[in-house]
């Protein structure tokens, strides 16, 4: 067992939690790249990897239970973290990474660096899906920015939201090799 820091909960309780209202495995690789994306931005901004990490693990925590709906998505994860202990910053974090579907805005570096991570997890995999191996190892950045300039590729993917990379004062493609390398050193566990 991992010991608890300033997050309010283990990573393997985390995980766990995570396990319990997911069964969608695609949807635990999204959220375990959002974990490794995030784990790999902390420290650019002096920040705790582990408490960033976490709350990319489960910010979509309540996606099984609120699928598309955008007015309750992020706010249902709160109300399942708070009672647990989970730390403010992270809770909020969770709920701001929908901020547009509930009215909030996003004011945080850590609030805007969840949501641009856990939106290139798409177009990372879109593109490693294309490849004839099927794997992030043969991604290179410059296949992904190009392809978010092609609006019909992954069209579900928000390119404004990766854009808010620049927000943090990370130019695009800087970001993409970061959020790449990130996902390639847990790719056996994307399945990619």
């Amino acid at each position: 067992m991992t010991e608890q820091t300033n997050a309010g909960i283990t990573r393997d309780d985390a995980l766990a939690l995570l396990r319990e209202h997911l069964k969608n495995e695609r949807l635990i690789a999204h959220c375990m790249a959002s974990e490794a994306i995030m784990r790999a931005l902390a420290p650019r901004f002096d920040q705790d990897p582990e408490i960033w990490g976490i709350a990319g693990l489960l910010h979509d925590l309540d996606y099984e239970i609120t699928g598309e709906d955008s007015a309750s998505h992020g706010d249902v994860s709160a109300k399942l973290l708070e009672p647990k202990g989970v730390s403010p910053e992270i809770v909020n974090a969770i709920r701001k990474h929908n901020a547009e579907g509930l009215g909030l805005e996003r004011s945080t570096i850590f609030e805007h660096a969840l949501t641009c991570a856990e939106t290139i997890t798409g177009l990372i995999v879109a593109t490693a899906l294309v490849y004839p191996d099927k794997k992030i190892a043969s991604v290179k950045t410059k296949s992904v920015t190009k392809r978010m300039k092609t609006p019909h590729f992954a069209r579900a993917v928000s390119r404004e939201r990766i854009m808010e990379c620049e927000k943090i004062g990370i130019p695009l493609n800087e970001f993409t090799s970061i959020s790449l390398e990130a996902m390639s050193e847990i790719a056996l566990e994307l399945g990619l």
